[in-house]
């Protein structure tokens, strides 16, 4: 029996109090399947919900946590075709990615081109999929306005970059005068401050125009005021909910706007969607990535053996992801 370095929780329970670094037992290798090396793998909010039990998914328990990254193919089965060791691949999620190394069916990976960042590499299969899904199936055309809140989250500053490439025009909402100029680097055509009454100085701020469209990972009285800036038939997306606060129900705007509450949640679309689909959409977002088109900072990197270290690292104000390596990588 052969074995990796991983960090597991054994029950649902606040992250830092449940996980810990040991050895799990490694599936057996056979003629299709592949061994990988995690190269980076992301800390989500995701993973946080997943091991907290609150999550809209869970995995049996124990788990090993982590639902992104990038890992190294060493070995393939006699019968494997279309990838070979070498070959950069995403590590296989049902697994657990927090840790050194999976053996899995080598049929159900995912390969990333190696002409990529590395770190950007790991963080393709989340947030950037999450902004690129709604700015497409919301079916905006160029010029078309919207608006977001949480605008310096990772899927918020995708939303930036990916708008500025469909020629989309954004106002993004934060609650610290210290992320305007960096989002207006990304492209963000207007930043504003969550408790500046923005939402009267819409027209002000779109020269007249209408916005169509509102992304709310934030809930509570931030969402109900993107509710207040969308225009007739406007849209409101709901990815996130970070304060867990309610949102209230809009009635004026229902009635008189016709304004649309939707939900959006990458892992039904995944399971929705046939491996081509989700391969098109892959291969775009790499392409966006090799281009430069999009990019992601990368605020801090851990090995696994400091993950506590990590964990609060990622409870922190920042503008980018924190990553975890594998230890010789560190």
């Amino acid at each position: 029996m052969k074995y990796s370095i991983a960090l597991t929780y054994p029950s649902h329970g606040k992250p830092a109090e449940v996980l810990s670094l040991g050895s799990v037992p490694l599936a057996e290798a056979g003629p299709e399947t592949a061994t990988i090396r995690m190269l980076a793998a992301v800390i989500q909010p995701s993973d946080m919900g997943m091991i907290l039990g609150k999550y809209g998914k869970l995995p049996s328990l124990p788990a090993v946590a982590g639902r992104e990254g990038v890992g190294v193919v060493e070995a393939v089965g006699d019968k494997v075709t279309g990838i070979q060791p070498g070959d950069w691949v995403r590590m296989p999620e049902e697994a657990g990615v927090w840790r050194h190394r999976v053996v899995a069916p080598a049929a159900d990976l995912f390969p990333i081109p190696s002409d990529i960042p590395l770190e950007m590499a790991a963080m393709a299969f989340i947030n950037p999929p999450t902004a690129w899904r709604i700015l497409r199936d919301a079916h905006l055309n160029a010029g078309d306005w919207l608006i977001q809140n949480g605008a310096n989250s990772a899927v918020g500053q995708f939303v930036i970059q990916m708008a500025r490439h469909l020629d989309l025009k954004t106002i993004n909402v934060v609650r610290r005068a210290e992320l305007i100029e960096p989002l207006k680097a990304l492209g963000a055509d207007a930043v504003v401050l969550e408790d500046s009454g923005y939402e009267k100085k819409i027209a002000e701020i779109t020269g007249g125009a209408s916005v169509q469209l509102g992304l709310n990972s934030i809930g509570g009285e931030s969402a109900s005021r993107l509710i207040r800036t969308l225009g007739f038939k406007g849209t409101l997306v709901t990815f996130g909910a970070m304060t867990f606060e309610p949102i209230r129900f809009p009635t004026r705007e229902l009635i008189f706007n016709q304004i649309q509450l939707t939900g959006f949640w990458l892992d039904r679309w995944y399971r929705e969607s046939s491996r081509e689909r989700i391969q098109v959409m892959q291969d775009k977002i790499h392409s966006l990535m090799r281009s430069g088109s999009i990019k992601a900072p990368v605020a801090d990197r851990f090995p696994l053996s400091r993950f506590r270290e990590a964990l609060a690292a990622s409870e922190q104000p920042r503008l980018g992801k924190i990553l975890l390596l594998p230890d010789d990588e560190a």
